[in-house]
């Protein structure tokens, strides 16, 4: 039997759209409702209300997966982590958010299955990349990153393919931009990840 806090309906707003269950939605529930989504990427505001999109681009979802490609052999090469995307994060903000890809140490990794199974992780990655793409505005890309900063995100990777730029979030440092740069050199979390560009540029 379907619960009653929420149904998706053909009589939905146009995507994107924001809404406000009757209730704050458990976490439990919130799971449930993602897995259903096939083509709908919801999040969580702190607040209780959600923000519902569809999924990314062609463009956006390339470069995604090029970038999760590169940060995979390595991580798996090293044996120091696991790479993640798409995946959903509960933060410490009481928000739910889900980046493009994200990168986890083998021992959070192993903990969160032991306790968790596959459910969305418990606090935030180590580092995030996220692609730029028209589902959101270049500022709330750039607010984005600052929520993953202040929920204890230690580095993170913006990448808009059309302006050839990277914008590197650091833990309690100013973002740095950077244009059309060859390569991206990991540290903090993944130091020792060096990232050739020429394929995501070209």
């Amino acid at each position: 039997m379907e619960s009653p806090w929420f149904r998706m309906t053909l009589e939905m707003p146009e995507v994107p759209f924001r809404m406000r269950p009757l209730r704050p939605l458990t976490d439990e529930e919130l799971e449930r409702l993602s897995a259903r989504q096939d083509v709908l990427h919801i999040e969580r505001e702190p607040n209780g209300e959600l923000e519902v999109r569809l999924v990314g681009g062609t463009i956006a979802g390339a470069v995604a997966t090029d970038l999760m490609c590169e940060l995979y052999a390595w991580s798996d090469d090293a044996g120091v982590g696991r790479v993640l995307p798409n995946v959903g994060y509960f933060l410490s903000d009481g928000s739910m958010r889900g980046p493009r890809v994200s990168w986890v140490t083998e021992a959070t990794y192993a903990v969160h299955k032991e306790r968790e199974g596959d459910g969305f992780l418990r606090g935030a990655p180590p580092f995030v990349i996220e692609v730029v793409s028209l589902q959101r505005t270049p500022q709330e890309w750039r607010e984005r990153m600052e929520i993953w900063m202040e929920n204890g995100v230690e580095l993170g990777w913006l990448f808009d393919p059309s302006r050839k730029t990277v914008e590197v979030y650091r833990a309690g440092r100013a973002m740095e931009e950077r244009h059309e740069p060859a390569t991206m050199c990991g540290e903090g979390p993944i130091a020792g990840f060096v990232l050739e560009l020429g394929k995501v540029w070209g």
